[in-house]
């Protein structure tokens, strides 16, 4: 039964996809009323079938409708929403949304605009971890130019790598080895941060060869408390795109585990943050030291399998926080049990650079069974668009052992079945497999170093 609350609340949720669907089934189930916004793309998903009430924003283009925030709000309002869920990618991390929320009245499911100013660029970030007693790699602050450039890495030494200040997802992020690399690379990582941000600043860091991603998951109830859901391991990663995520990450150190718990508690506490946030770390596992990377202010894509070893659901506890229902829970009623591993399925060709493969599906069969979860808006005869991020499905499994959680997902992707588009379930079944990934001998470049090379001659 729904659980009723005696203020009704009405949600806008402007984003699209598996995360639309599942905000609207989970606002349903504490009796809230769904609106979508979507872009005409949209407009017959499965999520705008599921929703109480549908609106467009505008044409097909993500600049027409889940980029454009006064469109967004506008939709809001028309609409009496009383508070809106931005989910993950397009505005979800742009302080332009609940600004316009805190103007209108409207209860943003996020952090406040400040804190996504805070962290939201990354030398603001550095900034609020160094503050914070976080441990970081030697880096710069923002960087002028390509002769400035290379006297920072002079002193900081090579390898180094450029990062853009206002944005990730690997735009503008160049590894140099020697300064004419450097040199030769500064202009493009440049360009690129401009066109994907808005922004072409960047900085440098001291770039790690064989590190681990390893991010934490935290919940803060904007008075300076906040908890954290465990960490993931995000390791195996294209061009710094996540492909497969694991929880908890196994390679840890108990203490060092520990340490990094409190250091992303103690960051995010220490700027009063609010709702879901991820702070992320690189791991040397050589050396056993972690080092601040950035703040994702916002629910992360790889949520679920926090979810699936805690047995807390991260967007029910999001809406419940915002919408004054829930306080946060005690840490130590948060007890992470077994292993849970997350594949994203895409609408990619791997055999062929990873082209983007819209069309329309004519068979849907995704897996099920004991620790089998799927996480998706696809069904039969769905249309992939090509005008989003290639993403139609998550896959999670979760079981007692790292061993079992990886013995499911091989189970589950074998009996995967999807035509009329490519996907990259051939390389994920390679992947799961390799006898690296079964020992669990990875780093974030060990997908692009060693498995698809072996993968594209196989």
């Amino acid at each position: 039964m729904p659980e009723h609350n005696a203020s009704f609340t009405r949600l806008l949720i402007a984003n699209r996809g598996e995360l639309a669907v599942r905000i609207i089934r989970t606002a349903h189930s504490l009796g809230m009323e769904t609106v979508l916004a979507v872009s005409a793309a949209d407009r017959g998903s499965l999520a705008a079938r599921e929703s109480d009430r549908t609106v467009v924003l505008g044409a097909a283009q993500a600049r027409e409708s889940y980029l454009n925030a006064p469109r967004i709000m506008h939709a809001a309002l028309a609409t009496r929403c009383t508070a809106l869920h931005p989910g993950y990618g397009f505005l979800s991390e742009r302080p332009e949304l609940p600004t316009l929320c805190a103007e209108h009245g409207i209860t943003f499911v996020g952090p406040t605009a400040e804190a996504m100013r805070q962290v939201g660029d990354k030398l603001s970030a550095r900034a609020v971890a160094r503050s914070a007693g976080v441990p970081m790699t030697t880096g710069s602050e923002k960087v002028a130019d390509v002769d400035h450039a290379l006297a920072i890495a002079a002193e900081i030494g090579y390898p180094v790598i450029t990062k853009a200040s206002a944005g990730g997802g690997g735009r503008g992020m160049v590894v140099a080895r020697t300064a004419a690399e450097l040199a030769g690379s500064f202009e493009q990582a440049s360009t690129a941060a401009r066109e994907a941000f808005g922004d072409g600043t960047l900085y440098l860091e001291r770039f790690v060869e064989r590190a681990r991603h390893v991010e934490v998951q935290v919940m803060g109830d904007g008075a300076g408390v906040a908890v954290h859901f465990g960490e993931r391991d995000c390791s195996i990663q294209r061009r710094y795109q996540k492909m497969i995520e694991e929880a908890p990450a196994a390679i840890l150190p108990q203490a060092v585990r520990a340490r990094l718990h409190h250091a992303a508690i103690d960051l995010l506490a220490a700027i009063r943050y609010r709702n879901a946030g991820t702070v992320e770390f690189l791991y040397d596992e050589e050396t056993a030291d972690f080092f601040f990377m950035e703040v994702n202010a916002r629910l992360q894509v790889e949520h679920p399998v926090s979810e699936m070893i805690t047995g807390v659901d991260l967007v029910r506890l999001q809406l419940l926080l915002a919408t004054g229902r829930s306080e946060l829970p005690a840490q130590d009623s948060i007890s992470p049990s077994g292993h849970a591993i997350e594949v994203r399925i895409l609408a990619e060709d791997p055999a062929r650079d990873f082209l983007p493969c819209p069309g329309r599906i004519t068979r849907w069969r995704p897996p099920a069974g004991e620790g089998v979860r799927v996480d998706t808006a696809v069904v039969d005869d769905t249309v992939i668009s090509p005008y989003y991020d290639s993403m139609i499905a998550k896959l999670i499994v979760h079981g007692q052992t790292r061993e079992q959680a990886v013995e499911r997902l091989a189970g589950a992707l074998a009996k995967f079945d999807v035509e009329g588009i490519r996907t990259n379930l051939p390389l994920l079944r390679f992947i799961v497999d390799y006898p690296d990934y079964r020992a669990n001998r990875v780093d974030t470049r060990w997908l692009e170093r060693t498995v698809l090379p072996a993968f594209r001659t196989q």
